[in-house]
């Protein structure tokens, strides 16, 4: 079936103008800033716009357009800056993550250092306490004895010196 020059150019247009709202971010719902969207949004079948169908040219201008829109860093379709804004998201979770596995790495070892120094100094205290039971010629002083009178305490030695 063939159309005539004047439904030709009325496709035309609604194609354009189909294109100019869907590169605004005018989507339709469930929609995308693709071919198949324009072709529904025009009512024009999608393959026309391919090969050397009637209106490939149009698609290559939609696609053109589309880059220059991407290249100037807008996103018609929301659906895909949504995408981008959450691949960077993503980016920058990732490098807080790996930040923050490192401070971790740093912090487990600190640890063990830690640990290790406490484990060695405990050695060290029990060595010295068994050379020191060991050794003959120091005699260990009495701890002082508290005695209580009444409501105050007085040394043991006090009160001896007293009696």
């Amino acid at each position: 079936m063939r159309i005539t020059a004047a439904q030709r150019a009325e496709n035309e247009n609604r194609i354009r103008a189909a294109m100019d709202r869907i590169l605004r971010g005018e989507i339709p719902p469930g929609g995308k800033c693709d071919i198949k969207t324009l072709a529904h949004e025009a009512a024009v079948d999608r393959t026309a716009f391919y090969g050397t169908r009637p209106y490939a040219h149009l698609r290559t201008e939609f696609e053109r357009r589309l880059q220059k829109l991407q290249e100037a860093g807008q996103i018609p379709d929301p659906r895909e800056a949504q995408i981008e804004r959450l691949k960077a998201e993503i980016a920058t979770l990732k490098e807080r993550l790996a930040r923050a596995e490192s401070v971790n790495g740093e912090l487990s070892d600190f640890r063990a250092e830690a640990l290790a120094r406490l484990a060695a100094q405990h050695e060290e205290i029990l060595h010295l306490r068994r050379s020191e039971a060991a050794t003959a010629g120091v005699t260990r002083l009495p701890t002082a004895r508290t005695t209580t009178i009444g409501t105050c305490s007085w040394p043991t030695v006090l009160t001896s010196v007293q009696q």
